[in-house]
């Protein structure tokens, strides 16, 4: 039995973790099985990595390192958490996937995408998420709501062209993959963006179902 994997990305401030307690709650009121994590993080140990990779320091971390700690941090989340639950037919959602790292590291960092490609076939194999969630809004927006939640991360320091080049990577991601992408418009109140989120939830139980 295969489970379907779900996951939501998009750039700072965009309600992702709102949204995706959301549709599990919805897909629980149907009576399934839902799973859910996020990245990097999801396990104890990726979790640690996650507060290096977030946490502000005096040493710049060179971005090579940044990619390394990040595939590293995904390869024990999928061992522990994300493969598992597929394989018991559970609905998996997560909070940032590989899409993040290319458009992070690949648009944000500049990192070569081969590169990136490498790492995510050594890692995942042919594990690939069955549906991503793109929430998109103005980069300016989205700093400001990242702002206003209090104190920010390492990448929340960013400026407007880092979180400019993030967005057009995402962007690129789901204009050459269609079929996966199902893009939402985050700018909108929070009562719409979860009405489109209702109006995917048929397809997902029909899938979800087998």
């Amino acid at each position: 039995m295969t489970g379907l994997f779900i996951t939501l990305e998009g750039p700072e401030g965009a309600g992702k973790s709102t949204n995706r307690d959301y549709l599990a709650e919805r897909l629980r009121a149907q009576g399934i099985e839902v799973v859910l994590t996020r990245e990097p993080g999801g396990t104890l140990l990726a979790e640690r990595i996650r507060d290096v990779l977030l946490a502000p320091a005096d040493e710049p971390m060179n971005p090579d390192t940044e990619l390394l700690l990040v595939f590293a941090a995904r390869a024990q989340h999928l061992a522990e958490v994300i493969r598992p639950a597929l394989a018991r037919g559970a609905v998996v959602i997560c909070d940032r996937f590989t899409d993040s790292t290319y458009a992070y590291q690949g648009g944000g960092r500049g990192l070569c995408l081969e590169r990136i490609a490498s790492l995510e076939t050594f890692v995942q194999g042919d594990l690939r998420p069955d549906l991503t969630l793109l929430f998109d809004l103005p980069v300016a927006v989205g700093m400001a709501r990242a702002s206003a939640r209090g104190r920010l991360d390492r990448f929340e320091l960013e400026g407007h062209g880092f979180f400019d080049a993030v967005r057009s990577a995402f962007i690129r991601r789901a204009e050459a993959e269609p079929a996966r992408y199902h893009l939402l418009d985050a700018a909108q109140p929070l009562a719409q963006v979860q009405q489109n989120i209702d109006a995917l939830l048929p397809t997902l139980l029909e899938r979800a179902r087998g």
